[in-house]
């Protein structure tokens, strides 16, 4: 434990961002992510979109920024963006029920917990990006690739594909249910997500084995996505496949 809490402390250290970083990030970051998070309840409510739908735009959203920031700024760029975000959540969570940016991310079968399960999903995320980074961070962005488009499409398309569904594992009395359909979507999405990624990344050295590399690593990712408990998928998905990619050596390093 003691290990874990120094190596901690030494991965802020190193990556505590610059002065000049902050002002610049910080209202970049805090401007963006209440866009996206407006742009997700303004759906909701001009087309009247189910939460499935809205939650998951927003999901992608910020999923997609963190890769592109990650890219080109780093870890210390995304812990500035996931900071500013952090503080968007936590205004419409105090704002409740029938805010627009509340409303956006809070589903209705999750009733009677649906703040529960705006929280836990933003901790699982932030969990899931800290040990990834932390443990695996030339493979990290596999992660996200997985998580914010892999994960991304699968509710919207249980929501409007889905047809066999199942129950998953869910810490309080809210049924939790997804879909065969939807385990499909993390399949497909994450394998071709990850294929452009390595295809577009000097830094990955794949070779003759692309194929089966990406196909194992979607397989798994799907079936941990099957059977994590309701709300904490988002930490799961992060360092199961950052962790995969470490382990078959996907840098060549």
């Amino acid at each position: 434990m003691t290990g874990l809490v120094d190596e901690s402390i030494r991965f802020f250290a190193d990556n505590f961002p610059t002065t000049g970083m902050l002002l610049r990030g910080c209202p970049a970051g805090l401007l963006w992510s209440t866009v996206c998070l407006l742009f997700a309840g303004f759906l909701k409510k001009r087309y009247d979109l189910k939460t499935g739908y809205t939650r998951k735009v927003f999901h992608f959203l910020v999923f997609g920024s963190v890769i592109m920031i990650h890219w080109r700024l780093g870890i210390t760029g995304v812990c500035v963006f996931g900071g500013m975000t952090s503080l968007v959540i936590a205004y419409a969570i105090l704002r409740g029920s029938g805010h627009l940016m509340y409303e956006a991310m809070a589903r209705e079968k999750d009733a009677p917990r649906r703040t529960y399960y705006i929280v836990v999903p933003y901790f699982a995320t932030l969990i899931g990006g800290l040990l990834s980074n932390m443990l695996f961070p030339a493979t990290a962005v596999f992660g996200y690739l997985v998580t914010g488009l892999g994960d991304a499409v699968a509710e919207p398309v249980g929501t409007r594909f889905g047809k066999h569904r199942y129950t998953v594992p869910a810490f309080t009395g809210v049924k939790a249910v997804r879909s065969v359909e939807g385990s499909a979507a993390v399949f497909v999405v994450s394998i071709l997500a990850l294929a452009a990624c390595c295809a577009f990344s000097p830094q990955f050295v794949l070779a003759g084995r692309t194929m089966w590399v990406l196909l194992l690593i979607g397989f798994v990712s799907t079936m941990i996505e099957a059977v994590s408990p309701h709300g904490w998928d988002n930490a799961t998905l992060q360092v199961i496949p950052a962790f995969m990619g470490a382990l078959l050596n996907v840098t060549g390093s």
